[in-house]
């Protein structure tokens, strides 16, 4: 007996009798829902910043991931909103997870519903379907919208140890529409591997045309090193690649695009210090048509907790402009060789910076940051200010409260 709304609202009052089987049944369907609504989380973050930058003339800043417009004054970055089951511990597992990214920041992701690249405010960030197959220790995957397997930082800016994004993250791909898997052998080694339609992040991009579905692979491998090894114990060693078209290329210009990356994390005898390295390799595969000299970012990262609630980071990156740029193409301007205002990065163009993060817990669930960049033209070409000056002080305050 299927017993409704209006049956349980009539039985409420005492004016009728639901057999007890039927109310039995009635509670094991209202328990499941309960069950998956409890295992359903959500979380995101409101994410906002100060930009200042000392001397007169902002037309050309530095070019880095989430820079342009938003010098001298207050900014609101971006808000996520994020609803998730994550995969239980069965053997047949499944879940989701759906990120939903809004404000200035979103236009950057390219990730329109339309794959139109409207730049929208509106981006979603993630949307996929995790599964988990019972095969050794177990095979995950991810089917939708995901994140980029490459890269030390992070997309989300709180997870990063500073709040400028490094010259690495600004030359890497950010999402993914396709099919990933992951298989953890040992509580050391994990492997991932996956297909998707294209390079860059527009959602259900392809290459103009539509030619080549699915034309772009990615693999990667990680070493977590064991408590065994002493003070070593949770630093870890990681490598991946990314090759595939972008979203939008024209059929005559079909250049794929391959992006090599590296990086570790390195705990160190002292007490709270930690080190990291990063290294980042774009180029293309184009054949004679392209100029394939590649685009090179190293840098070197220090976090030192000094209190419970203080820690200090630092990092110094350096990158090798090469033919292609260095900024992550989008749908509008999917070969990107220029900053965002127009101003040429040539190729063989060499930039250094060096940035310092302190970092004060002062209220619960919130990131409070100040942070002092500095960017430098170690060509002396004066690529910044209005094409006036080699370097760059840029002084940045981030405020974030973690939901």
């Amino acid at each position: 007996m299927k017993v409704n709304k209006w049956t349980m609202s009539l039985a409420a009052l005492g004016l009728i009798s639901i057999p007890a089987t039927s109310l039995a049944d009635e509670n094991d369907k209202m328990n499941t829902v309960w069950t998956s609504l409890t295992s359903t989380t959500i979380k995101g973050y409101v994410n906002t910043s100060m930009h200042w930058d000392p001397g007169t003339g902002n037309a050309n800043p530095p070019p880095f991931a989430y820079n342009a417009g938003k010098q001298d004054g207050f900014n609101l970055n971006a808000v996520k909103v994020s609803i998730e089951k994550p995969l239980d511990e069965a053997q047949w597992a499944a879940g989701y997870t759906f990120d939903m990214i809004m404000g200035p920041d979103a236009t950057t992701y390219g990730t329109t519903v339309d794959s139109g690249g409207d730049s929208s405010s509106f981006a979603i960030k993630q949307a996929y379907v995790a599964l988990r197959a019972p095969m050794g220790n177990g095979l995950d995957f991810k089917v939708g919208v995901f994140d980029t397997i490459i890269g030390y930082e992070a997309s989300n800016a709180g997870d990063n140890p500073n709040y400028s994004r490094s010259w690495g993250y600004s030359m890497e791909p950010t999402q993914h529409t396709g099919l990933l898997g992951t298989y953890r052998l040992n509580e050391s080694f994990s492997f991932s591997g996956g297909i998707a339609n294209t390079w860059n992040a527009p959602v259900n991009g392809r290459d103009s045309g539509n030619t080549d579905a699915a034309s772009t692979y990615m693999a990667s491998v990680a070493y977590t090193a064991p408590e065994s090894t002493g003070f070593l114990s949770g630093g870890g060693i990681y490598a991946g690649i990314v090759r595939g078209k972008q979203s939008g290329v024209a059929n005559t210009d079909q250049a794929v695009r391959i992006s090599y990356y590296a990086g570790m994390t390195i705990p160190t005898p002292v007490e709270n210090l930690k080190a990291g390295l990063a290294f980042d390799y774009l180029t293309l595969d184009g054949g004679a048509a392209y100029n394939t000299s590649p685009t090179t970012a190293i840098a070197g990262y220090l976090s030192f907790g000094m209190s419970e609630k203080l820690t200090l980071h630092g990092r110094m990156d350096y990158v090798s402009v090469g033919g292609d740029g260095i900024t992550t193409p989008t749908v509008a301007n999917p070969n990107p060789d220029v900053y965002s205002n127009g101003t040429l990065f040539q190729a063989g163009d060499d930039f250094i910076s060096t940035t310092a993060t302190a970092d004060y817990q002062l209220w619960e669930n919130v990131i409070s940051r100040m942070e002092l960049r500095w960017d430098h033209d170690l060509d002396n070409a004066d690529h910044f200010r209005s094409g006036t000056a080699d370097d760059e002080f840029t002084l940045l305050a981030n405020v974030i409260y973690k939901f």
